[in-house]
């Protein structure tokens, strides 16, 4: 039994609270918040876990394995380094950190501890989104681009801008889809909001061998749009969040790459039929926290581990850059 605390009963550490309370082989055994208010909820939804103000009281204690870290952007350093201390292995939600660094420094202390570092990229957890890999493996081909689009009306945050809070999932799933690391990133956007924190943001990522991906953020938008399509040489895939079951489609459509002898020569479209198929119907959430609970009862690595959580945040901050200097593209080898 995998004994967990829980730092933060915010808007996702209460996700986290509840998801860890409830998932086989481990114990949620003590919570830790700083508002009073959200402590007294904790205390009513969480009977037999210890309710705490100080994340002090909770790291110090001895009967704690591993802590899920729920609280805002601008602590998870501090709070990833100060459990990592006290032997424990660590989830962090995403971001891993808001600069390269510090997620470098987190990284670096699990190794030296030899302890679990898992980040918080939930996409890659989502059933769905595990049918979409599967199928861009083995039926798309070679992928040429991906195109996602995370807009919702709210939710302006003050301490990180809609690229570090809705950036990482969909850049998590493009790592895995293109199976490499991008070139450069560049990045377009304004804070029509709070001046200096970006609400909507458009992302370039250009992959070796001529991919492409794309990403549409936004706080600002009317609708809520959580949707991925992929572009490979032999198919297309698309991922729609939005939809309460068909959330995966897959389409027998290509345009073949050839020469063409005149101008008005017409290219030989390829559209084939639309498959819909069946994939599990799990919380991503509990998907994630599972995987956790076994990487720390195993000693496994995560899926989400580490290293990825240093490219994303090498990503995120190369858009920043990008972002803050006009759109021009930044070379990912600048962030190393």
């Amino acid at each position: 039994m995998i004994r967990l605390g829980c730092l933060g009963y915010g808007a996702w550490g209460r996700n986290l609270a509840r998801v860890a309370a409830s998932t086989p082989g481990a114990t949620l055994v003590a919570l830790a918040e700083l508002d009073a208010n959200k402590r007294a909820q904790a205390a009513d939804r969480l009977p037999g876990t210890e309710i705490v103000a100080r994340h002090e009281d909770l790291l110090e204690r001895d009967d704690i394995d591993a802590v899920l870290i729920g609280t805002s952007a601008v602590t998870h350093t501090e709070l990833a380094l100060a459990t990592i201390a006290t032997g424990k292995h660590v989830f962090v939600e995403k971001p891993l950190a808001l600069d390269v660094a510090g997620a470098r420094s987190v990284v670096q202390a699990a190794t030296a501890k030899d302890r679990v570092l898992q980040v918080g990229h939930l996409l890659r957890y989502h059933p769905a989104v595990e049918l979409l890999l599967r199928v861009a493996d083995e039926q798309l081909g070679s992928v040429r681009y991906v195109a996602s689009q995370r807009l919702n009306f709210g939710s302006v945050r003050s301490d990180e801008n809609v690229i570090f809070s809705l950036g990482p999932h969909d850049l998590s799933v493009m790592l895995a889809l293109f199976r490499d690391a991008p070139l450069s990133v560049a990045a377009h956007g304004a804070a029509f909001v709070r001046p200096g924190v970006e609400d909507l943001a458009f992302v370039t990522l250009r992959f070796p061998g001529g991919g492409i991906g794309e990403i549409h953020l936004s706080w600002l938008d009317p609708h809520k749009v959580r949707r991925m399509t992929v572009v490979g040489e032999r198919g297309m895939a698309v991922f729609d969040d939005m939809e309460p079951r068909e959330k995966v489609r897959i389409y027998d459509q290509t345009v073949p790459v050839a020469a063409y002898a005149t101008y008005g020569e017409n290219l030989a479209l390829r559209v084939g039929e639309i498959r819909i198929p069946s994939y599990p119907v799990t919380e991503p959430l509990s998907v994630e926290i599972a995987h956790f609970v076994s990487c720390v009862a195993t000693g496994s690595s995560p899926r989400t581990g580490g290293e990825e959580g240093i490219l994303v945040t090498e990503i995120l901050c190369a858009a920043n850059r990008s972002l803050r200097e006009g759109g021009v593209p930044v070379s990912l080898e600048t962030m190393a």
